[in-house]
């Protein structure tokens, strides 16, 4: 095995965010451009040498080729062995299990999440540390120093691996070990969860599901535990073959682009249990008959029942939710007697959390939940919670829901989206959105008395370190609030994102209308921001 020396120079912008590097694929088409970036990560990885790591990702246009590139680099940089799935297909919370089960020095996932895919769609790659979860900014901050000062990259010549082929392949000092993607993942699920009364309820009729792979990587997932372990008819997995463009498709669980299960779900003899994934299976959508679960009550009913399943049944240790979710999951806290945690943005910043034993579940509003069993958000366990609580209750998810609401008071939320907006606009409208910050709890807004207003800021309860500049958050008096927040997922333009968020204790006033309980909120989130005239939208892209 030759082992070149590359010479090379620094691309501007390879800086990962909230979930690793994003762009366009035909910036990471570039000559050198992919390369550079692995380089750059070994590089910054004391210790790397004869370890092994983890190798896959959502199966987008570019993933193949990108891990063929990736086991020559390994080979050349004295990693000791790469577990890749087979195809080299790994859903990310499954790369996070592979990593644990493995005691793995850590993992390279390849996916830019919900993003679409296809030539001229989106890539990805980031880096997952040894507890299986994103790398936390002291490493990506490290990769990206790295990136802007390198000269040569080092890659082996070698022919390429099959990735069709289960087994050991090697390459000089590098073993290539390709396993079945989807084994330790299923099994890891059939500890937390009652698969022989979930499959009872599938198999008797009285209880039924229909999920949306969305043409992405969890099809293979969904199809084996969801069809072939836990029964339910075949057909129960929708767009179950991921595909390089996602079938064409934008891969993100939501009502406007899972609008096919949202059809099936609003008809006649729609099944018990709705569900969507996204590209790379670390989201989840949960939908009732006609009745759709916002995620952040979606994490809420899971902490308030969490005791009635295997996994949890001992109770939970505390919960996090990022700062834009809604507040109702810290009401259930309340009442269990346990901490919540109010994080930044962003898988990584439960991950203390988690290690130090502090919360054991965890969630996004941006469709993310997860628990301490790994270290990303995940999707099919999600779904599969709830299959798991539909069986114990018998209760309908739109009566589960309510329920919850009159026990706890329902938390009406909405988030806004303003996608592919000019940057500089954008940025200049939080510029201007934080210098009247100071002003506002004495000025109040509209009606609305002003109780607090601020740049959210963090400090990690584990370790001391501070994140600041996570987002505006208007807060009132009585309880409400807007947030405004860039998105860093997005690779063209940026995205707006406002967060709205009204709580309604009474029952008698808990079956309004999402957007009319919340339009006084939308009004006075366009009076401070001017938001139509900065970005010249009059209404957002997507809202949910």
């Amino acid at each position: 095995m030759d082992i070149r020396t590359v010479p090379t120079r620094p691309f501007p912008g390879q800086r990962p965010g909230t979930s690793g590097l994003r762009k366009k694929v035909e910036v990471f088409r570039q000559p050198h451009y992919l390369e550079n970036f692995v380089q750059s990560v070994f590089d910054s990885l004391e210790g790397l040498r004869g370890k092994t790591l983890v190798l896959g990702g959502d199966g987008r246009y570019l993933n193949r080729e990108a891990i063929q590139t990736i086991i020559r680099l390994a080979a050349a940089n004295g990693v000791g062995r790469l577990v890749i799935g087979r195809g080299g297909i790994f859903s990310t919370p499954a790369a996070s299990a592979e990593i644990r089960k493995r005691k793995a020095f850590g993992g390279i996932i390849l996916s830019a999440s919900h993003n679409p895919g296809g030539p001229d769609g989106d890539f990805g790659i980031k880096y997952n540390i040894e507890n299986g979860g994103p790398a936390p900014e002291k490493y990506t901050e490290a990769f990206y120093r790295r990136s802007q000062a390198i000269g040569d990259y080092r890659i082996a010549d070698a022919p390429e691996v099959d990735l069709g082929r289960l087994g050991d392949t090697q390459i000089g000092n590098l073993a290539v070990e390709v396993v079945d993607p989807v084994a330790t993942y299923a099994g890891l699920m059939e500890t937390l969860f009652d698969f022989d009364r979930i499959g009872s309820a599938l198999g008797s009729g009285a209880l039924s599901i229909l999920f949306d792979a969305m043409h992405a990587v969890t099809g293979p997932y969904a199809t084996e535990i969801l069809e072939r372990r836990l029964g339910a008819p075949p057909g129960s997995v929708l767009n179950g073959i991921p595909r390089e463009d996602f079938g064409g498709g934008h891969p993100d669980p939501n009502l406007v682009y899972a609008a096919e299960l949202v059809r099936a779900m609003s008809g006649p003899g729609a099944p018990h249990l709705g569900a969507a994934s996204d590209g790379d299976g670390d989201r989840n959508m949960i939908l009732g008959r006609g009745f759709f679960v916002t995620p952040s009550d979606s994490l809420a009913v899971l902490a308030a029942n969490a005791h009635l399943l295997p996994g949890y049944r001992t109770g939970l240790r505390g919960v996090a939710r990022s700062m834009p979710t809604s507040a109702a999951v810290d009401r259930v806290a309340e009442r269990l007697g346990i901490p919540a945690y109010e994080t930044p943005t962003g898988w990584k910043y439960f991950g203390n959390l988690l290690d130090a034993g502090r919360v054991t579940l965890c969630g996004e509003e941006s469709f993310g939940t997860g628990s301490d069993h790994v270290r990303e958000k995940d999707g099919l366990w999600a779904v599969l919670f709830w299959l798991n609580l539909l069986a114990v209750r018998g209760e309908p998810v739109e009566s589960i829901v309510r329920s919850h609401w009159r026990a706890y008071g329902r938390n009406y939320y909405s988030r806004h989206d303003y996608e592919g907006i000019d940057s500089e606009r954008a940025e200049g409208l939080m510029r201007d959105l934080r210098g009247r910050l100071p002003a506002l709890p004495a000025e109040g807004l509209g009606s609305r008395p002003v109780q607090y207003a601020d740049d959210f800021a963090y400090t990690d309860p584990v370790d001391g370190s501070v994140s600041e500049r996570q987002g505006i958050r208007i807060g009132f008096r009585d309880g409400s609030r807007i947030v405004f927040r860039l998105s860093g997922t997005g690779t063209e333009g940026a995205t707006l994102r406002v967060y709205l968020e009204r709580y309604e204790p009474d029952p008698a006033r808990q079956d309004l209308d999402t957007q009319d309980a919340l339009s006084d909120l939308v009004a006075a989130a366009e009076a401070v921001a001017g938001i139509r005239q900065r970005t010249g939208r009059e209404a957002p892209t997507v809202i949910t």
